[in-house]
């Protein structure tokens, strides 16, 4: 009977050691997707405030002001620093840097990051350089809509999800726009 003893005590010690691996592996995943997705919060949100700028320096001088409000994106390389930042902040490296892409038809920021630690040692070999990776995806979506006939020299009305925002090209200046979140929403697509 002791034989038998060891022989379970044995297996049940070698399957809590794998659990244990595999917390180990789910642990390490779970940080690069929180990185992941952190990065490209980060460089949407980026994005974004770069919109919010043009769209403030475009109001009253550039006819195609309106168009800003449909969430056209300006080439931002100000983004993949961003990303990288948020990345490093949670001891992750971004891969490829954030490339931008088309979700449900919004513009936004695919990131993929690479964990800079490791799974850490254990029974199973090979694990202890394993770093985790993760990918995610953060888009920009606009809150207002406006009359499809509105004239971009003259006052226009947006129905920013419930909240109306006026804006009058003849007399406008950039801190009259409304925080950047009342335009536009910044949320995670992947």
């Amino acid at each position: 009977m002791l034989p038998l003893y060891i022989w379970l005590t044995a297996i049940l010690l070698f399957a809590a050691l794998a659990f244990f691996v595999f917390a180990q592996a789910a642990s390490a995943r779970n940080g690069a997707q929180s990185a992941a997705d952190a990065a490209a919060l980060a460089a949407a949100q980026d994005a974004r405030d770069e919109l919010m700028d043009r769209l403030g320096a475009d109001i009253g001088t550039d006819e195609g002001w309106l168009d800003w409000l449909d969430g056209d994106l300006p080439n931002d390389a100000g983004a993949g620093a961003a990303a990288q930042e948020l990345a490093a902040q949670n001891d992750s490296t971004v891969q490829g840097g954030a490339q931008p892409v088309m979700r449900d038809g919004y513009p936004g920021f695919e990131v993929a990051v690479q964990t800079n630690y490791t799974v850490g040692d254990s029974i199973i070999p090979g694990t202890e350089g394993q770093h985790a990776r993760a990918h995610a995806v953060a888009v920009i979506q606009p809150r207002c809509d406006f009359a499809l006939d509105a004239d971009p020299k003259k006052p226009v009305e947006l129905d920013c999800d419930g909240q109306t925002v006026n804006i009058d090209p003849t007399d406008f200046e950039p801190d009259d726009l409304p925080d950047a979140s009342v335009l536009f929403s910044v949320h995670l697509a992947e």
